[in-house]
């Protein structure tokens, strides 16, 4: 899926600030159906009413956390091939081993820039036009 306006992102986060600048660094690669949770059970029910091709969930957040996210969207039928990018302010191995034993397609550590973002993106999807 090469064309990012045809991409259907959901941002998961608790913290606003983070979701509005994923969001903007969204639109600016061309990807505009963008909605957006403040914690993986908020999420996963969005999720299971309408599809994403791509989840962008940080990983420390109340309710139900990244991983236990990330864990319910590959458990689900309708959700286990969405793609799942992990942000985290870690970067340690164990933490991207335990998120890609999971089913994880990428992660970011926080902070990113657009080039990484946009990179984290085109690793699982290919070249954005």
């Amino acid at each position: 899926m090469p064309f990012a306006s045809a991409i259907r992102a959901l941002i998961v986060d608790d913290q606003l600030t983070s979701r509005a600048l994923i969001r903007d660094g969204l639109q600016q690669l061309g990807i505009q159906d963008i909605e957006m949770a403040q914690d993986g059970e908020q999420a996963l029910k969005m999720l299971l009413q309408r599809p994403a091709h791509l989840v962008i969930s940080d990983l420390n957040m109340p309710k139900l956390d990244g991983m236990g996210f990330l864990r319910a969207v590959r458990a689900n039928p309708p959700t286990k091939n969405t793609a799942f990018i992990m942000l985290t302010g870690r970067g340690d191995r164990e933490l991207i081993e335990r998120a890609a034993k999971l089913g994880v397609n990428n992660y970011l550590v926080k902070p990113f820039t657009m080039p990484a973002l946009k990179g984290a993106i085109e690793a699982v999807f290919g070249r954005l036009k």
